[in-house]
């Protein structure tokens, strides 16, 4: 930790963090989604708001509600610079605590990759004036910022951990229907899917939102290796111009053996003729590793493929 003051009441503090994060990512934390710093450090960080502009914009103003020195505080702040090539953010508080003892507070944190090895250094770097001598120098805040650094890293790397164990299962259907009307049938009417396939799908009912709208909630009735099962889906992602869907299980037969599941349907002409390749993508997180891949649900995915395209063939 360095100290250095100007006369009279201006002053810098600064330290150096050593984390085993990327630059990158650790950066991102407070660039792109410091509304999630909260998650990685919630005895220190309750939460971050955007008040104007966007995530990660020069001009943008955050609110943040956090706890220093055993006492619940708050601090607006307007974001001065932002440089992701040096993976560098610049913030001005503008109101709050802070602006009980400073006339000026400026918090700038810049991260750069280790030499000749993994991970990172976070540097933190305060300016500040106070508005009397009486004031002490940020050093309890300082030690703070070192904390919720340590926290941060320890969520990046548990996050990394997360996506290792994330396996994926894959395969292409062709059909002889446009890749528009496929796509349709998830994003517009998947209450229509069990008219094309009832033995697999026998009803899929909207719970939230609207249809092929990302956020909403669908709910499916479907009978797969011989039982009658259920899943509550959320939309994740809808891109029409890719004929691409996501669904997200949140609820269901399959949160029995996943700890999560993930199911992108996407839909691309054939080139240089007619009809579509339907391209199912899982990606999902077993409980443990007696739960079998989902090679079977595969096959169901593309059994209901077919009888969609020749539901769709038969409607023209």
């Amino acid at each position: 930790m360095a100290k250095t003051e100007a006369p009279g009441l201006v002053g810098k503090l600064e330290t150096e963090v050593e984390i085993k994060a990327s630059a990158g990512k650790f950066h991102h934390m407070f660039a792109g989604k410091p509304h999630h710093v909260s998650k990685a450090s919630p005895g220190n960080i309750q939460s971050c708001d955007l008040h104007e502009g966007d995530w990660g914009t020069v001009g943008s103003i955050v609110f943040w509600n956090y706890v220093h020195d055993g006492e619940a505080k708050v601090a607006k702040e307007r974001i001065e610079a932002v440089e992701p090539e040096k993976n560098l953010i610049t913030f001005r508080v503008i109101e709050g605590d802070l602006m009980k003892e400073y006339k000026s507070f400026v918090i700038t944190i810049q991260v750069t990759p280790k030499h000749g090895g993994s991970g990172s250094i976070v540097h933190w770097h305060l300016e500040y004036e106070k508005i009397s001598d009486e004031v002490a120098h940020p050093e309890t805040l300082l030690q703070f910022c070192v904390e919720v650094s340590q926290e941060i890293d320890e969520h990046l790397l548990s996050e990394e951990e997360e996506v290792k164990t994330t396996e994926t299962l894959e395969t292409e259907v062709e059909i002889k229907a446009s890749a528009e009307k496929f796509h349709h049938m998830f994003a517009g009417k998947p209450h229509h899917v069990s008219k094309a396939t009832p033995d697999k799908i026998q009803s899929c009912d909207l719970h939230e939102g609207d249809w092929g709208t990302v956020g909403s909630i669908v709910f499916w009735n479907y009978v797969h290796d011989g039982e009658a099962k259920v899943a509550k889906e959320r939309i994740e992602a809808v891109d029409p111009e890719k004929n691409l869907i996501t669904f997200r299980v949140i609820e269901g037969d399959l949160m029995k053996e996943y700890k999560s599941f993930v199911i992108t349907i996407q839909v691309t002409p054939k080139h240089g003729g007619s009809g579509s390749v339907v391209h199912w993508h899982f990606e999902y997180e077993k409980i443990n590793e007696e739960v079998a891949h989902p090679e079977t649900l595969l096959q169901f995915a593309v059994e209901i493929s077919k009888e969609i395209d020749e539901h769709l063939l038969a409607e023209e």
